[in-house]
């Protein structure tokens, strides 16, 4: 039983300096800001979308004529 009391002592200890040094690095933290989204890529989503969207009804009409 002493054993396993040792081996928890210096995983209690690692785990209260780190929870005291969380809201110190949390503090130096900045957030990215997402950059918008290019025409270029609202472009692309776009066509991606359509061709999603037609191989849909194509399975659609193919799965129906069976």
């Amino acid at each position: 039983m002493r054993a396993l009391f040792r081996l928890r002592t210096p995983a209690a200890l690692v785990a209260s300096l780190v929870g005291g040094l969380s809201p110190a690095v949390a503090k130096s933290f900045e957030r990215p800001i997402p950059a918008p989204q290019t025409d270029q890529a609202e472009v692309w989503f776009l066509v991606a979308s359509l061709a999603l969207v037609l191989s849909l009804v194509a399975v659609q009409w193919l799965v129906a004529r069976r």
